[in-house]
């Protein structure tokens, strides 16, 4: 039997990258999914893929700091499936900037999207989660635990997530009966961050020439393979767990000390 039988997920963020995976995944686990991108053109592709898989799909155009767009999300998870079963916070944006070059424009804009944005969801969508005894799953970063120099408030709206992650995991299990937990991806190798790498200047195979203290495996996790986790949180089987993040890289990351003769790359984020 398929671990998502009869449930109705929303993903945030699922035109592309991680978001799509999940949603993808989702659907082959036998969920309906509201698809959401804040861009049209990545909307009816997602959509179709996941009715490729087999699973009912609705798609959902909007950025999510307008006011309304999660309620209005919500809404459309109901008046489509009937209920909602799961969340899941995975819009995001990667703002450069350290304490020099930071200004407030930029943090308030990373703040929005990355950490106002997923609690205004889940107030949003808790009457519904309540009811269903469901569940919202947080996509992070490693970076949440101190994050790279030039990436300053990008670790920080990951850090305050992580925060509100482990604060309601608790809060809302104990008091309505609803999960929350986080997975902080490592270095994924998504189209977004392929093409980002492509306009720092590196070659198009980048990828095959990591330096394996980056990636022991000798390549980067896929999307996929975030995906493949994420359903274990939105799924019956995580039972009573709530208030966990759990970081998903090929090497422990918090603590870690590559050799000093390393190859400088930029470090792991999502």
């Amino acid at each position: 039997m398929d671990r998502l039988t009869n449930k109705v997920v929303i993903v945030t963020g699922s035109g592309t990258g991680i978001g799509l995976a999940i949603a993808l995944r989702a659907a082959t686990e036998g969920a309906a999914v509201v698809i959401h991108d804040r861009l049209a053109e990545l909307v009816p592709p997602a959509v179709a893929a996941v009715e490729a898989a087999g699973a009912r799909a609705v798609g959902h155009v909007e950025d999510l700091t307008t006011e309304g767009c999660p309620e209005r999300l919500v809404q459309l998870a109901v008046d489509s499936f009937g209920r909602l079963d799961a969340i899941v916070n995975n819009a995001a944006v990667i703002t450069n900037g350290d304490i020099h070059t930071t200004d407030a424009t930029a943090f308030d804009r990373t703040l929005a999207i990355n950490t106002l944005a997923p609690l205004r969801l889940i107030q949003a969508a808790l009457p519904q989660l309540r009811a269903t005894r469901g569940s919202v799953l947080n996509i992070g970063s490693v970076n949440a635990w101190c994050g790279e120099p030039n990436l300053l408030p990008y670790a920080i709206s990951k850090g305050a997530l992580m925060t509100l992650t482990r604060n309601l995991g608790d809060v809302l299990f104990r008091e309505e009966g609803v999960q929350v937990n986080q997975i902080n991806p490592g270095w994924v190798l998504t189209e977004n961050e392929a093409a980002r790498k492509r306009a720092d200047g590196l070659a198009a195979d980048w990828p095959s020439h990591l330096p394996r203290e980056f990636c022991p495996a000798g390549r980067l996790i896929k999307p996929e393979e975030i995906a493949a986790a994420a359903v274990y949180w939105l799924a019956d089987e995580s039972g009573p767990i709530s208030g966990q993040v759990v970081d998903l890289e090929q090497h422990p990351f918090i603590g870690r000390n590559p050799p000093k003769n390393s190859t400088t790359v930029p470090p792991p984020r999502p």
